[in-house]
C-alpha cells in the first residue's frame, strides 16, 4: 500500500509559532536585525528630544527671554530630527531590502520543494493554487525581518521610556492613562487570536480563486466555443465574493481594535486634560510639565496603536508561513530511505511481476499485471479507454508506485532505485505534449541545454522538424507561444520527438505519439520513431494499431488485466480482442 500511504502523509496542519519563526528566520539574520534595533533605538531616542526640550522652552527659555539657550535648544532639536531622518532611511534600505531578498529565497525553496513532490501530489492539487502558495504565502515574512518587527521592538522601547518620563512628571496622571491602555491591550490580544485563522483561510481561498482563473485563461478557446463566458464569470465572481467575505471579517476585527483604541485613548486624553488643568490651577504642575506630559503621552500611545497594526501584519505573516510549512512538510519523491540503489550502466530491461495499483483505496485499476520488456525491445499496450494502459506507463516511468507486486529495471526494484539515476535514462513523448513558451530551439534543447549544434541538428532532422521550420522566417528561433499554440498538433508532436531524440535515453515511453498527425506527417514520424526506438526499451501506448505491427510484443489490456499477449501476427491468428480492434480500424 505504498502509494496510498504516501498520499496520507503530511495531512496535519502545522502552526508556526513566533518562537519557531524567530529561530528559523530572524536568528540566522541576527546581525542585520541587531543593526536595525540600534537604528530604531537611535531614532526613538532622538524623537523624544522634542517633548523633553518643550518643558525647558516654556518654563525656562521664554519666561527668562534666554536667546542663547533658545538657539542651543533649536540646534539640539534640529540634530535630533536629522538623526531621525537618517536612521529611517537606513532602516528601510537595510531591512526592507533584506526582507525582499528573504522572500525571493523562500520562493525558490518552496518551488524546489514542489518540484520534488510525486506526480500524485500534482494530480490532487491545482497548478494555479500552487502558484499562489509559492508567490503569495511567503510575502508576509517581510514583516518579520523587515521594518515591522523592528518597529514593534522600537515602539516598545519608546513606550517604556515615555512611561518612565510620564511617571516622573505625574504618577497619578500616568496611572489614569494606564487603565484604558491595558483594556486596549486585552482587546488587541483577543483580536489577533481571531484574525490568524481568517488570514490562513484567506490563503486557501486566494489559491482556489487564482487556480480557477488560470484554468479559465488556459481554456479560453473551449469557453468561447461553448459560449460559456457568463458561466465562468459567475464561478469567478463567487470565488471573489468568498475572498471579499473573508477580508470583511478581518477588517471588522481590525476596525474593532482601531475604534476601541480611539475611544479608550480619547477617554485617557480627556481625563488628562481635566486632571492636568486642575493640577496647573492648584500650582502642582507647570505649563511646561503639562505640555511635556501631553507630548510624551502621544509618544507612548502611538507605538501601542502602531503595534496593533504591526501585530496584524505579523499574524498574517505567520498564517502564510503556516501554509508554507504545510507544503514544505510534504514527502518528496526521493526522501524515501529505501531509494538507495544507484543505476549504473543501465541496459533498460523492464519487468512487471504481479503488479496491482489503485488511485483510491479499494478500487484497483490494475490487477496482478506480469510481463517482461527485454532491453532494446518494443512493447505495445492496446485496449479500450480506461483499461489501465497509461497507468502501466506511469509505473514504468516511476511516476507511480505499485500497491503490490514489483516493477524492476535490470532486476532492480524501481521503488528502491534513486530516481535521478533512472530518469536521466528516460524519455517520454506524450499524447498532449507540453511545450514551454519560447523558441523551437529552446524546447528541443530542454533536456540537454548544453548539447552541441551538430547534436541539435541531428535531432531536428531525425524528427523531420526542419520540414516545417525551413518555411519559417526565423527557423528554429521561431517563438511558439504558450504551450506551443502557434504550431499545429503534428508540428508540436515532431518537436517533442526531437526533444526525446536529443535526450538520448535508454528507455522510451510513447503515449499516442502519432495521434495528432495527419497521414503525411505520420509517415514522416514513423521513420523518425524507428530511429528513436532503435536499441532502446520502448513502451508504446497506441490506438492506431497500424503503427505497432512491428512491435516485439503487444499486450491487450482490458479492465486492468492482460487479456491477450503476443506479436501482431500471433494476435491476428488468435482472432480475439486484438483481431476485433484491428479489423474494425481497417474498415474505417
Amino acid at each position: 500500500m505504498r502509494h496510498l500511504k504516501e498520499k496520507s502523509k503530511s495531512k496535519t496542519k502545522p502552526s508556526v509559532s513566533m518562537a519557531k519563526a524567530f529561530t528559523t528566520i530572524i536568528w540566522p539574520r541576527r546581525k542585520l536585525v541587531f543593526i536595525g534595533l540600534v537604528l530604531i533605538v537611535l531614532s526613538r531616542l532622538s524623537s523624544l528630544v522634542l517633548p523633553w526640550k518643550s518643558k525647558a522652552l516654556l518654563d525656562d527659555v521664554i519666561p527668562n527671554k534666554d536667546y542663547d539657550q533658545l538657539y542651543s535648544l533649536l540646534l539640539i532639536v534640529g540634530i535630533a530630527i536629522l538623526v531621525q531622518a537618517v536612521t529611517s532611511f537606513l532602516l528601510t534600505r537595510i531591512l526592507s531590502v533584506q526582507a525582499q531578498y528573504l522572500i525571493s529565497e523562500l520562493r525558490a525553496q518552496v518551488q524546489r520543494k514542489v518540484l520534488s513532490l510525486p506526480i500524485s501530489f500534482f494530480d490532487n492539487t491545482k497548478s494555479g493554487a500552487l502558484v499562489s502558495r509559492i508567490m503569495s504565502d511567503v510575502e508576509g515574512v517581510r514583516n518579520l525581518i523587515g521594518t515591522g518587527l523592528v518597529q514593534m521592538v522600537g515602539g516598545t522601547i519608546t513606550a517604556v521610556i515615555s512611561l518612565v518620563l510620564l511617571i516622573n512628571i505625574s504618577p497619578s496622571m500616568t496611572l489614569f492613562v494606564l487603565v484604558p491602555v491595558a483594556v486596549f491591550g486585552l482587546i488587541a490580544l483577543k483580536a489577533f487570536k481571531y484574525i490568524r485563522p481568517i488570514f490562513r483561510t484567506r490563503g486557501v481561498i486566494n489559491a482556489e480563486v487564482t487556480g480557477r482563473l488560470n484554468e479559465t485563461l488556459a481554456g479560453v478557446r473551449v469557453i468561447k466555443a461553448f459560449n460559456a463566458e457568463e458561466q465562468e464569470n459567475k464561478v469567478f465572481e463567487k470565488g471573489v465574493d468568498r475572498l471579499f467575505q473573508n477580508v470583511k471579517k478581518s477588517l471588522t476585527a481590525t476596525a474593532v481594535m482601531t475604534s476601541s483604541s480611539t475611544f479608550l485613548l480619547g477617554i485617557a486624553s480627556t481625563g488628562i486634560m481635566g486632571i492636568g488643568g486642575y493640577k496647573i490651577m492648584l500650582g502642582e504642575l507647570t505649563v511646561g510639565d503639562f505640555l511635556s506630559f501631553t507630548l510624551l503621552l502621544g509618544f507612548m500611545i502611538a507605538p501601542i496603536v502602531q503595534m496593533s497594526n504591526i501585530g496584524s501584519q505579523l499574524t498574517e505573516a505567520l498564517a502564510g508561513l503556516d501554509r508554507t510549512e504545510e507544503l514544505m512538510n510534504e514527502t518528496a519523491e526521493d526522501d524515501n530511505e529505501e531509494r538507495s540503489i544507484p543505476l549504473e550502466n543501465l541496459k533498460g530491461a523492464i519487468e512487471f511481476n504481479n503488479v496491482s495499483f489503485a488511485y483510491n483505496e479499494g478500487d484497483n485499476v490494475l490487477h496482478n499485471i506480469s510481463f517482461k520488456a527485454p532491453a532494446g525491445t518494443v512493447t505495445a499496450l492496446v485496449g479500450s479507454s480506461g483499461s489501465g494502459k497509461s497507468t502501466i506507463a506511469g509505473l514504468s516511468a516511476t511516476f507511480l508506485n505499485p500497491i503490490s507486486g514489483v516493477v524492476t529495471v535490470d532486476d532492480q526494484d524501481l521503488t528502491k532505485v534513486k530516481l535521478n539515476s533512472f530518469r536521466k535514462h528516460l524519455g517520454v513523448v506524450l499524447q498532449d505534449e507540453f511545450l514551454f513558451e519560447g523558441t523551437i530551439k529552446e524546447n528541443i534543447l530542454f533536456p540537454r541545454p548544453n548539447a552541441t549544434e551538430d547534436e541539435l541538428q541531428n535531432a531536428v532532422k531525425a524528427a523531420y522538424v526542419n520540414e516545417f521550420t525551413d518555411r519559417f522566417d526565423k527557423g528554429l528561433d521561431t517563438l511558439i507561444g504558450e504551450r506551443g499554440v502557434k504550431l499545429s498538433g503534428g508540428q508540436r508532436q515532431r518537436l517533442a520527438i526531437a526533444r526525446a531524440i536529443l535526450a538520448n535515453p535508454k528507455i522510451i515511453i510513447l503515449d499516442e505519439a502519432t495521434s495528432n498527425l495527419d497521414t503525411e506527417s505520420e509517415a514522416l514520424i514513423q521513420k523518425s520513431l524507428s530511429e528513436l526506438i532503435k536499441d532502446r526499451t520502448t513502451i508504446v501506448i497506441a490506438h492506431r494499431l497500424s503503427t505497432i505491427r512491428k512491435a516485439d510484443q503487444i499486450l491487450v489490456i482490458e479492465a486492468g488485466r492482460i487479456a491477450e499477449r503476443g506479436t501482431h501476427d500471433d494476435l491476428i491468428a488468435l482472432e480475439g480482442r486484438y483481431y476485433d480492434l484491428y479489423t474494425y480500424q481497417a474498415k474505417i
